[in-house]
């Protein structure tokens, strides 16, 4: 039996900033070893709501590991997107549409990565429920972008 394929087609320069985005992502968790972000916090749910203190060590005991998978995540769209050593350079338009064909894993790789990316999207940008989305603020279609990224993704797993 054969692995299923999802090929995700984007344009050259769609191709470009979503590189950049994981890129800053991917530093972010990075830098998040050594500082408290909100943005972090936030992609590490809470184990124990009712017990902030059985949460917080619950954090300390799994907060590494959830990192370290969430940056190897990016570090596969970044590599499917062939700008694992920094950015791709666009070749000729960068209007051309890109196909980029995605492995089970990989485009699994691909929904955990743009569902987290969102998740710092709307902590940045103060969202934490949808009457707090703005449409009319062009701040907010960054995160409508990946969001429509990730609504193709999981649209086309639905189907093969």
């Amino acid at each position: 039996m054969s692995e299923r394929i999802v090929v995700l087609e984007i344009s050259g320069l769609e191709a470009l900033h979503l590189a950049g985005i994981v890129g800053q992502f991917r530093d972010l968790l990075a830098d998040s070893r050594t500082g408290d972000d909100p943005a972090v916090s936030r992609l590490m749910p809470d184990a124990y709501p009712d017990d902030q203190a059985a949460s917080r060590e619950f954090r300390r005991l799994t907060g590494g590991d959830l990192i370290e998978r969430r940056s190897q995540d990016a570090a596969t769209v970044l590599q499917t997107l062939g700008a694992d050593g920094g950015e791709p350079t666009p070749e000729g338009d960068p209007d051309a549409t890109i196909a980029v064909a995605l492995g089970e894993n990989e485009a699994l790789a691909w929904m955990r990565t743009l569902s987290a990316v969102r998740l710092v999207l709307a902590t940045r940008l103060g969202i934490q429920t949808d009457d707090d989305h703005r449409p009319d603020d062009p701040r907010f279609g960054v995160y409508d972008w990946i969001g429509y990224r990730l609504d193709g993704l999981i649209a086309a797993l639905d189907r093969s």
